[in-house]
């Protein structure tokens, strides 16, 4: 019971402090979102559905309080997706994202010390996997991000996309008009989200890290 209230606790947190990293960043003038950070975190502590949930709850707290239409509620797709990538990465490489695996027990000696060389080896092989899960989510983010743009702008053509969000740092330099909307609103949003999505990956694996730890401690108050 008190995992589960711990779990519903950091999810509530994390979408605020997800929308609290945005609107720094928005004060900052700093071109990135980083608004699925905690996404990340706590879909490597609990799970999808509490990934999701958070990713869920920031874009509807966000939008609702910093919003600017009805077309900005179809981006909770974006961070629900980010979990949904992210949980399908823990799927594939347990050793390095799941949590609850432990360590493999050939790299550690009897006194339970581990070898120097296993050690970098598994650090090496976590960044390695970081490091694809965030072009992964970048690619992802990136498709999905264009397309919903590209489908608010056919829903409300009055709607202008120009000098508004971080695509406009590169739509026009980039193609200028001589590729069709949905490509150019795609591949527009690759470049930022390459920094965004590395940036988020390793920071909410290293608070995924701090927060099983806290959930673990707690099962021995029980």
């Amino acid at each position: 019971m008190r995992k589960i209230i711990l779990i519903i606790t950091f999810c509530l947190a994390g979408s605020f402090i997800n929308i609290a990293v945005t609107r720094l960043c928005f004060i900052a003038g700093i071109p990135l979102y980083l608004d699925t950070i905690m996404t990340i975190s706590i879909t490597l502590t609990g799970g999808f559905f509490w990934g999701a949930l958070c990713g869920m709850l920031t874009n509807l707290i966000h939008h609702t309080f910093w919003g600017w239409g009805w077309e900005g509620y179809l981006f909770i797709i974006c961070n629900i997706a980010t979990a949904f990538v992210t949980w399908l990465f823990m799927q594939l490489f347990p050793g390095e994202l799941n949590l609850s695996v432990k360590l493999n027990k050939a790299k550690i000696m009897p006194s339970g010390i581990i070898f120097k060389s296993s050690l970098f080896s598994m650090v090496m092989d976590r960044v390695i996997v970081l490091i694809i899960l965030s072009f992964a989510l970048c690619l992802a983010m990136s498709f999905l991000g264009g397309l919903i743009a590209y489908i608010i702008l056919n829903i409300s053509s009055s709607y202008n996309f120009d000098g508004s969000g971080i695509s406009a740092l590169f739509r026009y330099s980039m193609f200028k008009g001589r590729v069709p909307v949905i490509v150019s609103e795609i591949v527009s949003r690759v470049p930022v989200n390459i920094v965004d999505r590395l940036i988020s990956a390793f920071c909410g694996y290293a608070i995924a890290l701090g927060l099983k730890r806290i959930i673990r401690s707690s099962s021995f108050l029980d």
